[in-house]
């Protein structure tokens, strides 16, 4: 049984820079990686592709032909000849449709799997393929690193090296379609948008936390706002972050409706997870570093 962590990305900004004659928008996004994730599980053998999915968010994975893991594998066996068939085991901690793009870390994931039990080269140009088709974040999971994410999502910058954010997550338990926040962001197909500043974080060599952390004050998230008006409990998460003394930056990440917060320490961040979880016992709340 081979063993893949599928991370939480992060969107610490994300600018909307325009809306292209096809109706899709054009992103510039900073993303960087949680330590909390999903996990998924391949056993190979066989032809075809088998998918269980377990754990504390299994029951809102949807159905299991539409489920990403299984697309990312059919389309990386239709590139690849000779690879391994076998069964996916999904073990979902992750809330879903939130904003931390865990159905699309979960497809990356299998594709480092299939990669791993055929020997491949987790940058193998053909996975590489299947990633782009099967969405538009997995590219940027594939190889879940810190990075600059332009485009519909396939245009990745270089690595970069940035420090580790102890951090805050919080899922007010509501259902915020990415569609649904477009739609109310109101981009005419050609209009663009204005620059942000976390391009300038791409041009640093290193960053210090409190840098890094002030760069990001001087950014944002296009979606935010829209998302707020759709579903008003956004904000109540915001603020209740941003109320804590302890808190450094409080942002909704991607679409939402989940949104982070960063501290100085873990310890902190932990405190503030306590009692965030204490007053909304609803809400999904989970520590975590950023990197």
């Amino acid at each position: 049984m081979l063993v893949e962590r599928a991370p939480a990305k992060i969107n610490l900004t994300l600018a909307v820079r325009g809306r292209r004659a096809d109706g899709y928008h054009d992103l510039e996004s900073l993303v960087a990686f949680a330590a909390a994730g999903d996990e998924l599980r391949f056993e190979p053998g066989g032809e075809s592709y088998d998918l269980a999915v377990r754990g504390a968010t299994a029951a809102d994975a949807g159905q299991l032909a539409d489920n990403l893991v299984l697309k990312a594998a059919r389309l990386a066996s239709e590139r690849i000849s000779g690879l391994p068939g076998g069964r996916f085991v999904l073990v979902k901690r992750l809330p879903v449709a939130a904003g931390l793009g865990g159905g699309s870390s979960d497809a990356a994931a299998a594709l480092r799997l299939l990669a791993r039990a055929a020997g491949l080269a987790s940058d193998d140009p053909r996975l590489i393929e299947a990633a782009r088709l099967t969405g538009a974040d997995v590219p940027v999971c594939l190889e879940a690193r810190p990075r600059m994410m332009r485009g519909i999502g396939h245009d990745l910058g270089s690595v970069l090296a940035l420090p580790r954010l102890p951090a805050l997550l919080v899922n007010p338990r509501v259902s915020v379609p990415t569609p649904d926040v477009f739609r109310r962001l109101g981009m005419a197909a050609g209009s663009t948008g204005a620059a942000d500043a976390a391009s300038t974080i791409e041009r640093q060599a290193a960053l210090r936390r409190s840098d890094l952390i002030a760069r990001l004050h001087a950014s944002r998230n296009d979606l935010e706002p829209p998302a707020l008006a759709i579903a008003p409990v956004i904000g109540e998460a915001l603020a209740t972050l941003r109320t804590d003394p302890g808190c450094r930056l409080a942002r909704m990440s991607g679409s939402g409706a989940t949104v982070f917060g960063l501290f100085d320490t873990c310890r902190a961040a932990a405190a503030a997870g306590k009692a965030i979880a204490a007053d909304h016992p609803g809400w999904w709340v989970k520590p975590t570093m950023i990197g």
